[in-house]
This record gives C-alpha cells, structure tokens and sequence, in this order.
C-alpha cells in the first residue's frame, strides 16, 4: 500500500491555547475575563477556518503596480486580491484596532485588543502591518490631534467597526539615505495658501500603500518661524498626515516608483514613493517630529513583539500536531524523547517571549488610561525595545526549528511551511533592527531611576516566589540581575558599552521574563489544576535554566575588530 504522510491541522487557536487562556485567568479580573472570552473563542474559530482560508487566498494573489492605463494615462493603481481586500474588513469588523480604543475595559481594553491581535495575525496574510500602523497613528492622533475637525475625523474612522468607514494608515520614514537614521531625511515641505502643506521628496520603503492615509516625517522650507528652512537632523523634522487619494481614488500628488520585491509578506503592498507636491496636514505643530513619531513606534513595536509571539505560537501548534501524525522508526514523532524535548525548547521560548510581549501590553494599557505608575511609566519606555528586539530573533530561531520538525516537507513550497520563516524574518528589522534597538535600550537606561524601576520589578516578583520547585530557579533570576546591575555600574569606554548593548538587551528581556515566568508559575500553583500548574512550572524552571546575562566583557568587546578586520 502506497504511503502518504498526514498534513498538520490547526484547532480553534484560542481553546488550544494554554499559555494565552491562563496567563488572561491571572491578569484579568473575573467579570473582564469572562466578558471576552467568548469572542475570543469565535476568533480562535474564524483563525483556523475562513480568515486562514483568506490568508493563503491573499498570498497566491499578490499586489501588482499598474503606473498606467490602457491609454497612456499615469494612474499609479495598486491591485489587491479581494481576499486582501476581505482581511481589511474582517479586522474592522473583529475590531482588531478598535478594541483598545473603545475603552470598554479600562486600562485592560488594550490586553483584550492585543490578544485579538494574537489570534487574527497568523491567518491575516501579515494584514496586521497596517493595522500596527493604522494603531500608532490613531495613538498618535489622539495624543496630537488636539480640537481639528479633520484629524478628529481621521481618528474615528481609524478605530471604527463600521467597515465601510474603516481607514488604514501607513508610516513613511525610510528614505534612500537609511531606515532607522530618519536624521537625514531629505523630504520638505511648503506652505501652501491654504494652510495645508504640499511635500516634495522620496520614500524608499513605505508600507500599507493601499492605505487611505500615511504619517510621515518632512522639513520645513520657507515656513512657520521666519527660516528659510528647518534646522538639520531629527529636531528640524515635523510630523505631517498625508492622505493619499482624492474623491476620484486618484492620488495626490504621489508618484509609485514600484513595488518592492521581497523575501516574505508578499501580499502586503510595499512600495516606492515619489511626492510631488502631495498635500498634508501638519500634526502637532513644526518641530520635533521624531519625539512625536515616537508614539507611533512604540505601539508598532509592541504589535511586532506580538506579531512575534503568535509567529511562534503558530508554528508550535503546526509542528506539535505533525508529532501526532507522523510516524518514524516504528512510533510517532511525539513518543520519540528526543523530538519531544525540541517541541519543549520550542514552547519555553514561546512562553517567555509571551509573558515579557503581553506584559508591556500591561504596561502600555494602564499608560493610556491614565493610572500607570512613575516605576510602569519607566519600564514602558525600556522594555517597548527589549521585547521587540528579543521576540523577534525568537521567532526567527522558532520557526526555522519548527520547519525542521517538518523534515523535507518543511522546505516545500505548497505545504505553505516556508512562508512560515520567511514572513517572521522580517520582524527583526522592521520597527528597528536589533542593533538600533539595542543602543535605544541603552538611551531608555539614561534616564534616572530606569534601572532602578526594573531591579526593584524583578526582585518585587522574587520575593512572593515561595514554592520550593521555584527556589533554584529564582535564585538563578536573582544573579542575573546582579550581573545586569554591575555592567550598567561598571567604568568602561563608551565604545565598549555599545559593542555589549545587544548582549546587555538580551540580558534585560531573559531576566525580566524569568521573573514573570515565575511570578506566573507560582499563581498557577496556588490557583490552577493540573496539568496546568505543572506546565506553567515547567517553562519557568527550563527558562531560567539558561544563562541569563551573558553580556560582552569589555575585553572581548575589544576584541572585535581584530575578528571582523578583513573578514
């Protein structure tokens, strides 16, 4: 008989979920928690079923630039899949972006947003870009947009339902001269008689180009303050909102120099931009743009660490049922001990980068609502970096491992296995790549009081840590922070601290995710069942068996160039 090997199959994604089910029981009060549930379960349905179905419809379809028409007419037309087209309403309607701004839940509303987030983006095509950017420039207007009439308007359809109001928005930073460096950014702008702003300038990469609207960064020429231009680097940039089309569709002022031919996120539209003149709206006044474009990022960021974590949840979910299924020297995958303690290696990861993502989503909710505290405010600000940059070389490194799992059939292309990897590659460089990040982490640690916020939040944690099954592993945390707190003490060049910062940030994020593993675990000893508690102790206990804060000594930092130079 001839033999063929059984595909994974996906579950209702929140039911088969443990990690996300328990971890929203603990931060949750009961009647919050019970209160979207329910939808979350219908999402958890809908991500296994019609919106995976859109998903892989969406990914055989990819954009396509049409500059002109069948006459010679520049029209700059991006097609999109109806199936692209469908995931826009379904996020609208699932109000993946509203649900933070609707508030129903107080400072909570933004857990329940993100962990909507979770479930919708690995069945989303990577629709979730623009909804990270459509986010960060709702959070921005809302904090900017002050009493004009029109960027209230922009706000609301932003973070409405209604899906035939519902806009995107993309971010427009890139310029040839460098992605993250936004200094040099050569875009102006010019007054224009009617009190709107036409910019002239060019964007290597923007993102959600189909959307309806974009925030971008420009400087000022012949404009308010009686210069003839803004001052050089990012204090002379201001923030302006460019919307994109006309009442006809056609575009303003904008040219699509092409669509960019990419490794991953092939369905979503990522193009270059000429902007001839294109009409905008100044926000928040001229000056300063890459303060106010930090509102924006910081919740781009968080949605690239969750992005990160559901990457990594997805690809657990499909290798863990293939262990069920695939049969090797006369048992399955999953009764092999070997392979079972690589799914483990995989699902600690996973947990970590979980607990640390959702943590600051804690963070950012309780900033929004007002209640946060001076020691959330601090850990906001340093940990929006830390879990960015270290979830996403987590996925990276999950996701390749979960494709192994697969054997060959990991590497074939009709198994939908590969875009699995190539679509989380990308999330260590958008956003920020690790390295900028990293040397960000250091600037956050600047301010006073910051590590002292993050000393006094780990051994805060240890300390209610009681159980003897957790002993070992909090003694480990507690090491690790001491080491963390003697680096940042420590003299050393300034060259010499930047070249540890990547190994310091990495630090940072496995320190604070052990102590929120076992903050978690002994909650789940004290209020969950087995085999819960016994899961939950699991992945604290392998979590912080790893070394922790294995930072760059300054000798080896030294060491650096000798090993690159001529390599």
């Amino acid at each position: 008989m001839d033999f063929f090997q059984d595909p994974p199959r996906l579950g209702n994604q929140y039911d088969d979920d443990p990690v996300l089910r328990s971890w929203l029981r603990r931060v949750l009060p009961a009647d919050v928690h019970d209160g979207i549930a329910p939808g979350l379960r219908e999402l958890g349905g809908r991500a296994a079923g019609d919106l995976l179905a859109l998903a892989e419809a969406a990914e055989r379809e990819p954009p396509r630039h049409v500059p002109f028409d069948a006459w010679g007419r520049r029209v700059d037309r991006i097609d999109t899949s109806e199936a692209w087209r469908a995931l826009d309403r379904v996020a609208a309607e699932e109000g993946i972006v509203a649900t933070a701004y609707e508030r129903t839940h107080g400072a909570h509303a933004r857990v329940h947003q993100l962990a909507r987030l979770y479930l919708y983006h690995p069945s989303s095509a990577i629709y979730s870009c623009p909804l990270a950017m459509t986010d960060g420039a709702a959070r921005t207007l809302e904090r900017l947009g002050g009493d004009d009439p029109y960027l209230r308007e922009v706000f609301d359809r932003l973070t409405t339902r209604d899906a035939a109001r519902f806009w995107t928005s993309g971010q427009w930073m890139t310029e040839r001269s460098g992605g993250s460096d936004v200094s040099g950014t050569r875009t102006v702008a010019r007054l224009r008689g009617d009190g709107a702003y036409a910019l002239t300038g060019a964007k290597w990469f923007t993102s959600a180009t189909t959307s309806q609207v974009a925030l971008t960064l420009a400087r000022i020429v012949d404009g308010e303050g009686g210069d003839d231009a803004a001052p050089t680097g990012g204090a002379g940039l201001s923030l302006f909102l460019v919307q994109l089309r006309d009442a006809s569709g056609a575009l303003r002022g904008i040219r699509v120099d092409r669509l960019k031919d990419k490794l991953g996120t092939r369905a979503l539209p990522t193009a270059e931009l000429t902007l001839c003149g294109t009409p905008a709206r100044l926000v928040g006044g001229a000056g300063h743009g890459v303060r106010k474009i930090a509102t924006l990022l910081n919740v781009t960021r968080l949605y690239n660490a969750v992005c990160a974590v559901a990457n990594m949840r997805r690809a657990i979910a499909l290798a863990a049922d293939y262990a069920t299924r695939r049969v090797a020297f006369g048992r399955p995958l999953a009764a092999l001990p070997l392979h079972v303690e690589t799914l483990a290696a995989m699902v600690t990861e996973f947990t970590g980068g979980f607990q640390l993502t959702f943590h600051v989503g804690e963070l950012l909710g309780r900033e929004e609502c007002g209640v946060a505290s001076t020691e959330e405010l601090l850990l906001l600000r340093l940990l929006t970096p830390v879990a960015k940059l270290y979830t996403a070389k987590q996925a990276i490194t999950v996701t390749s491992e979960a494709l192994e799992a697969f054997g060959g059939a990991g590497y074939i292309e009709d198994t939908g296995l590969p875009r699995l990897l190539r679509d989380t590659q990308v999330l260590s460089i958008w956003e920020g790549t690790t390295n900028v990040l990293s040397l960000d982490v250091l600037r956050a640690l600047a301010a006073p009081d910051t590590l002292a916020a993050f000393g006094a939040a780990v051994r805060r944690r240890l300390d209610a840590v009681s159980d003897a099954r957790l002993r070992t592993a909090a003694s480990s945390v507690a090491a690790a922070l001491l080491r963390i707190e003697a680096h940042a003490a420590a003299e050393m060049e300034a060259a010499e601290r930047d070249a540890a910062a990547r190994s310091f940030a990495y630090a940072l994020a496995r320190t604070y995710a052990a102590a929120l593993l076992l903050e978690h675990a002994a909650w789940s000893i004290r209020v969950e069942a087995e085999p819960a508690a016994a899961r939950a102790t699991a992945a604290a206990v392998r979590w912080c068996g790893q070394e922790l804060a294995p930072i760059v000594a300054p000798e080896a930092a030294r060491l650096a160039a000798t090993l690159v130079r001529g390599a």
